[in-house]
């Protein structure tokens, strides 16, 4: 049982006398500022996966069309196999998949095969591994032996069983998955409606940021940021504009805003955002725009700025990440990603969790709600030894994260929440 080498690092700084947001109150202000796009464009289905539905789909057949067998075997008339005799028949007709079998005839039986529409006459189809075939030589017209009682309806799927006339199947505002997909094919639609994706612009401030590949100066670091922010959204299937990293001013930042704004869904960076005197983005944001949250009682990740551009088009929404690598991640997961998800039109925004032993020791409350990098091995839930805001090594190691609340102490075996990182699209 591990006990991290880090609870109490450096994030904790300056908390004393801040006045923080809670997470709740900022995520309810997000959710109500989204304000979900309306337009809306037809794809057929193999262009559909992981958007969002625009139109409820409701099926114009019956699925199965028809009463059909559920497996390989043999169809039959039940009151030929009534008692608990075995009774011996011959096979009239052969019914493979697709085929449309002829009436049975009396006392024979059909030999069908999966998915095989159920002749008339028939009510039942037996499975061939209890049928014992009879090889009537030299004829080769087969009997079958078959012990009843076989009950009416045995092994047959109903016509509409799945899906019946008029049925609506998914309905809008959902984000369609491969199953999904697969559904509105079995009922023969080829072209759906889907709200048009998300357009969001992202640049980066910060006069030592270098581009992996580049050499790297002293006092130089690369931009992981950068690449982390767009895999992150093209997992909610938006549409990254990336303008690159800027020069680290106020009129820069200003500019750039601004441009990203006038031509995009939503503007995002990361970093800028705290009370430090090159931190221009929170400045630039009052200036040019509106700042509407700022400071969360978050760990990582306090300094995540929300609000508005101010754009010859209107206004467009603006979120600021912070600048550690895993701030940026863990309020990614639980800030952007419903904000992102409710904008996107989506019926479902929440990440799911649930409780699991802990395997580690957490001696001291902390000031803030604190979402740890964890990993679920054998029922219970393990903290990678570094917990710090620039250990980007832990968000890869993880599958998942831990929540301890504020002012909460955890000992080994203690219930705690988690949330896997396929619940929050980042698996």
């Amino acid at each position: 049982m591990a006990k991290p080498d880090d609870v109490n690092h450096q994030d904790n700084n300056c908390d004393s006398g801040q006045k923080l947001m809670p997470i709740d109150e900022a995520l309810q202000l997000l959710i109500k500022n989204a304000n979900p796009i309306t337009e809306t464009e037809t794809l057929p289905l193999n262009e559909a996966q992981g958007r969002i539905l625009a139109e409820d789909i409701s099926s114009t057949i019956n699925v199965p069309p028809a009463d059909n067998s559920a497996m390989d075997g043999y169809a039959i008339r039940s009151v030929n196999f009534s008692n608990a005799d075995e009774t011996q028949l011959p096979i009239s007709q052969r019914i493979p998949a697709g085929v449309m079998g002829t009436e049975l005839e009396r006392g024979t039986v059909a030999r069908i095969f999966t998915g095989a529409p159920i002749p008339a006459g028939a009510d039942a189809v037996v499975m061939q591994e209890v049928c014992t075939v009879v090889d009537n030589q030299p004829t080769n017209n087969n009997d079958i032996k078959i012990t009843g009682p076989i009950p009416v309806g045995n092994n047959i799927r109903k016509a509409g069983e799945d899906i019946a006339i008029g049925d609506t199947i998914l309905t809008t505002g959902t984000k369609l998955k491969p199953q999904d997909i697969g559904l509105i094919a079995s009922v023969g639609i080829g072209k759906i409606s889907v709200y048009k994706r998300l357009q969001v612009g992202i640049f980066f401030t910060g006069d030592e940021l270098r581009e992996p590949g580049e050499t790297l100066e002293p006092g130089q670091i690369y931009n992981s940021n950068r690449h982390t922010l767009r895999g992150l959204l093209e997992n909610l299937n938006c549409e990254v504009i990336d303008f690159g990293t800027i020069e680290d001013t106020l009129e820069a930042t200003k500019t750039a805003m601004l441009k990203a704004a006038e031509s995009t869904d939503l503007v995002m960076t990361s970093g800028g955002v705290s009370v430090g005197e090159e931190d221009y983005v929170r400045i630039a944001l009052e200036e040019i725009g509106q700042l509407n949250m700022w400071r969360i009682n978050i760990k990582p990740g306090k300094p995540l700025a929300f609000g508005n551009i101010d754009t010859k088009n209107g206004r467009k929404p603006f979120l600021g990440m912070p600048g550690n690598p895993v701030s940026v991640f863990a309020t990614f997961c639980i800030f952007a990603r419903p904000f992102i998800s409710e904008k996107q039109g989506a019926s479902e925004t929440q990440a799911n969790s649930f409780m699991v032993a802990a395997d580690f020791e957490w001696p001291k409350a902390g000031k803030r709600h604190e979402y740890v990098r964890a990993r679920v091995e054998e029922n219970v839930v393990k903290l990678f030894p570094h917990q710090g805001s620039g250990v980007l090594t832990s968000t890869s190691w993880a599958n998942g994260l831990a929540v301890i609340p504020a002012g909460t102490t955890i000992k080994p075996n203690d219930l705690v929440e988690f949330i896997p990182f396929s619940e929050l699209s980042v698996a």
